[in-house]
């Protein structure tokens, strides 16, 4: 073989040796991490797993189509003996996200549960780091999708507001507005948020789970001390430096059995806002949610709002 048609043949080999290096390097980095191999701009769901604090951690991401640039990230946590896939088919999360150009994560706690800091649930019984490794996730989300780290937002049901709550008080400097459902805080649980944090919170006079007013709340696990609805929200305002007492309206009625009051607190610290949503002869549900429980145990849903729409608007207003 003439020199010059072995150089050729040698340059080719290189050539396709350093391809195949390369990408099988992009996809050893790509596992390693815990990103799906996607394209972040391609939309539809898929399936994620990460290694964070000695464990393998799953969770749910649903991307808009049609965009190479999401406007904010939502973390949507399940209820205590739920999973991300059961919390995204509960609050047709989805649909609302698109609405805003939102990429929404559904990730699954350990045990089916959160380490929100009342100290009666698997996750906590085992010192699980669920702020650590939402915050975690949600960076690496950010990175993934290109999306302002000032706007990364959390909602939650039941054992995922409580969650959503304690992330706030604790990573305000991650997340810049949360939207808690059917939970509060537990009454030993700290809360100085580094900033002000935007709240939309909404909750059942008739709660069978976690009472309006507070006090003894009876769960997997065991009983817990959690903070009431209006306290909670109080608090809030406070911590927020909202400047006035807060103004008050009612949704038109549907026929549903509920009346949903809104007090609303605006010209907060930062451009934040503190809402409380009432639902008076509301359960322990997701309003306008599609849940899978008998209304007779976990009481009445409102389908006055949607709360995935309502927190999804209220979101794209909260941003830093």
């Amino acid at each position: 073989m003439p020199a010059s048609e072995r150089v050729a043949s040698a340059t080719k080999l290189c050539t396709t040796l350093a391809f195949v290096l390369l990408a099988a390097t992009v996809a050893c980095c790509a596992a390693f991490v815990g990103v799906p191999h996607v394209a972040a701009a391609a939309g539809g769901d898929v399936s994620g797993q990460v290694s964070f604090g000695g464990q393998e951690r799953t969770y749910l991401v649903h991307a808009p189509a049609g965009t190479d640039h999401p406007t904010g990230l939502v973390i949507n946590l399940h209820g205590t003996g739920g999973n991300g896939g059961e919390q995204a088919a509960l609050t047709n999360y989805d649909s609302a996200a698109d609405g805003q150009g939102f990429v929404v994560v559904y990730p699954d706690g350990v045990d089916r549960s959160w380490a929100d800091g009342r100290g009666v649930s698997p996750a906590d019984r085992k010192g699980v780091d669920d702020v650590g490794f939402l915050v975690a996730l949600a960076d690496q989300l950010v990175h993934q999708y290109g999306i302002d780290p000032g706007r990364v937002f959390a909602t939650g049901m039941s054992a995922g507001a409580f969650m959503v709550n304690r992330l706030a008080c604790d990573r305000a400097d991650v997340i810049a507005a949360i939207a808690p459902v059917s939970g509060t805080l537990g009454a030993g649980v700290a809360c100085n948020p580094s900033q002000p944090v935007a709240v939309l919170q909404t909750h059942g006079t008739d709660d069978p789970v976690v009472p309006y007013h507070g006090g003894t709340m009876h769960g997997r696990g065991g009983d817990s001390q959690v903070v009431g609805a209006p306290e909670l929200s109080s608090r809030w305002r406070a911590l927020d430096q909202c400047p006035s007492p807060p103004g008050k309206d009612a949704l038109p009625s549907t026929g549903d059995g509920t009346i949903v009051h809104r007090a609303t607190s605006g010209g907060c610290a930062d451009g934040t806002e503190v809402v409380l949503v009432r639902v008076d002869g509301g359960g322990h549900q997701w309003p306008s949610g599609t849940s899978p429980h008998p209304k007779d145990w976990l009481g009445k849903t409102t389908n006055a709002f949607d709360a995935s729409l309502s927190s999804a608007q209220f979101f794209a207003a909260h941003g830093r």
